[in-house]
C-alpha cells in the first residue's frame, strides 16, 4: 500500500484525521502514518493515570506523547473529568460514604491542575468532560453531579483553562445526534457561554452502526454546535456492524461482502456529510486503529466480534477503507 495516498493528507484541507491508542505500536505504523493527530484510548483516564490519593503514572501518556511528535502528530488529551474509569477514592471518605463538594471539587482541581499542567500546550486540547448529559437530555445522576450539581462542570473548564491558556478545551458525548440528548448537550454549552466560561469545542462522537443514525440526524447535530459558535469534532468514529439489541456473534468468521459493502457505503456517506461542513469541523477521530484492537468486541456484548473500523484483523484495508480514502467515488 506504499503508493496509496494517506489519508491525512487526503483531507489536508479539510480536518485533521485522528485515531486512538495508548501506545504507537510497531506492527502498525504503516497503518499510523495515515494520520496527523492521536488520542490516549485509555492511558489518560483518571484510573490510569491517577489511581491513588498523591499517586501520579504518567510513563504510557509521556511516551505516546513523545512518539507523536516524533511523527509530527497533534495530541488530544482523553479525558479529565467522566463519571467512569473514575476510582472510587475519588467520591468517598475513608469510611465509604459520600465526600462533601468541597472535598469533591478540590480533588477534581488538584487532578486538573496537575494532569493539564504537566503536558501544558504539547496537547492540543483536551475533553475536560465527558458523558455529563443522560440519554434523555437530562443531567446525569453522576456521584459529580449529586455532590455538586452543575458546579463541577464550570469549574472543570474554568481550572483547565488556568491550567494551560493555551490548550482548548472540549465537552465530549454519545448520542448527540439524537434531538432529545443533543437538546440536554446544547443546553450545557450555552449555559458555560452565557456565564463566561470558555469551551473552545464539542466532540460529537461517532459510535455509530451500519444503519443509525440517520444522515440528517447527525447533519442536524453538526449545525446546532456549530451554531453556537464553537468548533465541532467527529470522536471516537466506528461504525458497528451490529444493531445495538443484537446479542449474537454472528460474524466471528469474519464479514460477509455484503455487510462489509453496506458498512463502506455508510463510511462514505459520512465523509461526504462531513467535507460537506468541513468549515465548522476540525477534527474526525476514529476510535481505535484495526478491527482486531476495537473496544466494540466487548461492547455492550462481551466477546462479540465486532468490524468497525477501517482495517480489519490482519491489518489489511476493508472496502470501508477505500470508502474513506474517496468518498465522492467510492461505488460498492
Amino acid at each position: 500500500m506504499d503508493d496509496v495516498r494517506l489519508l491525512k493528507d487526503v483531507y489536508a484541507n479539510d480536518f485533521l484525521i485522528g485515531f486512538a491508542q495508548d501506545r504507537m505500536l510497531p506492527q502498525y505504523e504503516h497503518l499510523i502514518r495515515h494520520f496527523n493527530v492521536v488520542t490516549p484510548e485509555n492511558a489518560a483516564k483518571w484510573e490510569r493515570v491517577h489511581p491513588q490519593p498523591g499517586v501520579y503514572h504518567f510513563a504510557v501518556v509521556d511516551q505516546l506523547i513523545e512518539d507523536a511528535e516524533k511523527r509530527g502528530m497533534k495530541v488530544i488529551g482523553h479525558t479529565l473529568v467522566w463519571h467512569n474509569q473514575t476510582p472510587a477514592w475519588v467520591f468517598q471518605d475513608e469510611g465509604g460514604n459520600p465526600v462533601d463538594r468541597d472535598t469533591l471539587l478540590a480533588r477534581m482541581k488538584e487532578h486538573i491542575d496537575t494532569v493539564v499542567s504537566r503536558y501544558g500546550s504539547r496537547i492540543k486540547g483536551w475533553d475536560v468532560v465527558n458523558e455529563a448529559v443522560a440519554d434523555d437530555g437530562q443531567m446525569r445522576q453522576s456521584p459529580w453531579f449529586q455532590i455538586t450539581g452543575f458546579e463541577f462542570i464550570e469549574r472543570a473548564f474554568e481550572w483547565a483553562a488556568q491550567a494551560c491558556p493555551d490548550v482548548e478545551l472540549y465537552y465530549n458525548d454519545y448520542g448527540l445526534a439524537d434531538p432529545k440528548k443533543r437538546r440536554g448537550a446544547l443546553d450545557l454549552v450555552r449555559r458555560l457561554q452565557d456565564k463566561g466560561i470558555r469551551i473552545d469545542g464539542v466532540g460529537i462522537q461517532g459510535h455509530f452502526d451500519i444503519e443509525n443514525p440517520s444522515i440528517a440526524d447527525v447533519r442536524q447535530a453538526i449545525e446546532d454546535f456549530a451554531a453556537l459558535g464553537v468548533k465541532v469534532m467527529i470522536t471516537e468514529l466506528d461504525l458497528s456492524v451490529y444493531p445495538w439489541s443484537e446479542r449474537r456473534n454472528l460474524y466471528a468468521g469474519g464479514l460477509p461482502e455484503d455487510v462489509s459493502r453496506k458498512q463502506a457505503q455508510r463510511y462514505a456517506e459520512l465523509f461526504r456529510l462531513f467535507r460537506e461542513y468541513n468549515q465548522v469541523i476540525d477534527r474526525v477521530t476514529f476510535w481505535g486503529i484495526t478491527d482486531f484492537t476495537s473496544w466494540k468486541n466487548n461492547f455492550p456484548v462481551v466477546g462479540r466480534t465486532d468490524h468497525p473500523l477501517l482495517w480489519d484483523r490482519e491489518g489489511q484495508p476493508k472496502p470501508a477503507f477505500w470508502a474513506v480514502l474517496d468518498p465522492d467515488g467510492y461505488a460498492p
